[in-house]
């Protein structure tokens, strides 16, 4: 299985480029209100500047023509600037309500709401993938590109195998054949594990491994809980959260660390209880399998560390599901990311 987890891993790939074909239209609002008044009032300050100051027929004519034609410009321009601020107090004030509720989280995970501004909003977004080594990925707003950036989400999950999970990608360049991009995962084996990797010109360069439970004992692994997920970016430092807990800190100019495996499964005290002692089988399978997993991903990535620089400075983010085999589900809630320069 080790060996087709790598394979896994390796194959997402060729998945990563379609993101580059999507765009998204934004509206600005207020827009078409403000246009509508400008021309309205428009087609009316000539009406009434002809009928104040008409001059016609009486001398001094000529001067009333050019005072009303001077006054019209100094109206239209004023007319212009009052429309344009009023469109821009109306998306400035839409902005911030959209963006409150984000302002009031980030210092949860030592960022100051001062210290950039909002990219997007994501409204709820599944994932569903089925089959052998699959790929899912989400994004409405994918022509976003981030540097330095946090990024969050509630993710709900149904995985019908422990190592299938849900995520995100950042930094990516979008190559469809050598692709450079990070990864977070979350995934249900283990009784949780999230796993950081860096892939550079498409091959496995980095990785880290975690298990959320050691630092966040309110992480749930079932299928159909939910967690929040929250990466923070700066520069070659990645923060990674769950549910408001700090579970790890990835340098990305550091080679992979010495792995900390999970703990073993314990056997059940009465050995003749048959469904106990078939779910401790299960559980000392699934252990096997991850420790032979995350051997296997260490000794690639260390190797390919050493010869291929995986340091990126910005990219494309979305929100990605990968399938082990059979079928994953994520379901992502109250997304967003937000851009920490200035």
């Amino acid at each position: 299985m080790a060996r087709n987890h790598r394979k896994f891993i390796l194959g997402l790939a060729a998945s990563t480029a379609l993101f580059t074909l999507l765009a998204c239209s934004i509206s600005i609002q207020g827009e078409d209100k403000a246009n509508v008044a400008l021309t309205a009032m428009s087609e009316s300050i000539p009406k009434t500047l002809t009928a104040a100051v008409s001059g016609e027929g009486e001398s001094g004519g000529e001067l009333a023509t050019a005072q009303t034609e001077a006054t019209q410009r100094s109206l239209e321009i004023q007319v212009t600037q009052t429309a344009e601020a009023s469109t821009r107090d109306e998306s400035q004030l839409a902005t911030a309500t959209i963006a409150a509720p984000v302002v009031a989280e980030l210092p949860l995970y030592s960022v100051d709401p001062d210290q950039g501004h909002l990219g997007w909003v994501h409204k709820p977004v599944t994932i569903a993938v089925e089959g052998y080594h699959q790929f899912g990925y989400a994004n409405d707003y994918m022509q976003v590109v981030a540097r330095d950036f946090v990024m969050a989400a509630d993710i709900t999950w149904d995985t019908q195998y422990g190592a299938s999970g849900c995520g995100f990608m950042f930094r990516s360049n979008g190559d469809k054949n050598k692709p450079d991009q990070y990864i977070v995962i979350a995934t249900r084996l283990g009784n949780g594990h999230v796993i950081f990797t860096a892939l550079a010109d498409g091959q496995l360069a980095n990785v880290h491994d975690y298990f959320p439970k050691t630092e966040d004992k309110s992480f749930q692994w079932q299928n159909g809980t939910t967690n929040r997920l929250v990466v923070v970016g700066k520069g070659n430092i990645f923060e990674i959260y769950t549910n408001g807990v700090k579970i790890g800190e990835v340098d990305v100019t550091q080679p992979p660390p010495p792995l900390v495996m999970p703990k073993v499964p314990k056997p059940p005290t009465d050995k003749t209880n048959v469904s106990a002692m078939q779910e401790y089988q299960n559980k000392l399978k699934e252990y096997t399998d991850l420790v032979d997993q995350m051997q296997s991903n260490y000794q690639v990535a260390l190797s390919n560390y050493k010869t291929t620089e995986a340091i990126f400075a910005e990219g494309f983010v979305a929100m990605v599901a990968l399938s082990e085999s059979g079928r994953t589900q994520c379901q992502f809630t109250d997304a967003w990311l937000w851009h920490l320069e200035p």
